[in-house]
């Protein structure tokens, strides 16, 4: 959850976690697993430390995380392994332009990904997801809201409802689109965390304004 542009290797480098690794999955994709929405084999769509891989492996699904930093891979397979979760596998990628998964998976969950990628590459992104899914697939992308920190605060352009329909439509049957929060974790004073209008949750953790869309793959 980030701008475009952005180091991802800078970003996962860096002593404490990037704001959108908040050592556990985005609350409104934790609920989709709850409530039984996600089937089949997985991918999770720039993963990073793929705290949203681990759950689901640990339910027993078999899950491939996808992440253009090499630190954050690294990272995440070496919790895997710590954690004996044989069912999740993590490789690097560029997320606009990888191969070598077609028609492979049943659900693809973006936990923020598709909102952070500059805005002349999302086509391409949307056309890779696609290519990897099997038919029938289902597709939930959870994005920010338009300026999530106000109109002159850093941080990603984000979505009218329209808007993250139509970028999707292209390629995919797009069923809903509703609001949704996006939690992050608590920054310093003066940075986006300080903008006017950003909540607080009150377990160290900022809660933005967004957008889960819901869509299928057909046959």
């Amino acid at each position: 959850m980030t701008q475009p542009g952005i180091d991802w290797e800078d970003a996962y480098r860096q002593e404490t976690p990037p704001p959108w690794s908040i050592g556990a999955p985005q609350p409104e994709l934790a609920r989709l697993i709850e409530q039984g929405k996600v089937h089949g084999e997985v991918l999770d769509s720039g993963c990073g430390h793929a705290a949203l891989s681990l759950a689901l492996a640990e339910q027993g699904f078999t899950v491939v995380g996808l992440d253009a930093s090499p630190t954050a891979i690294a990272a995440a397979a070496a919790t895997a392994a710590e954690r004996g979760l044989t069912a999740a596998s993590f490789a690097q990628a560029d997320m606009t332009a990888f191969t070598g998964y077609d028609g492979r998976f049943n659900t693809v969950l973006d936990s923020g990904l598709l909102h952070a990628l500059p805005i002349d590459r999302r086509q391409a992104y949307i056309q890779a997801i696609h290519r990897a899914s099997a038919p029938d697939a289902r597709l939930y992308i959870l994005a920010f809201a338009t300026r999530p920190f106000g109109e002159d605060a850093p941080g990603p352009n984000g979505f009218t409802a329209d808007e993250l329909r139509d970028t999707v439509a292209t390629r995919w049957t797009v069923d809903e689109v509703r609001p949704a929060k996006l939690y992050g974790n608590d920054g310093p004073a003066g940075g986006p965390a300080s903008a006017p209008g950003v909540e607080r949750d009150g377990a160290g953790h900022i809660t933005m304004s967004g957008f889960l869309l819901t869509a299928h793959k057909g046959g």
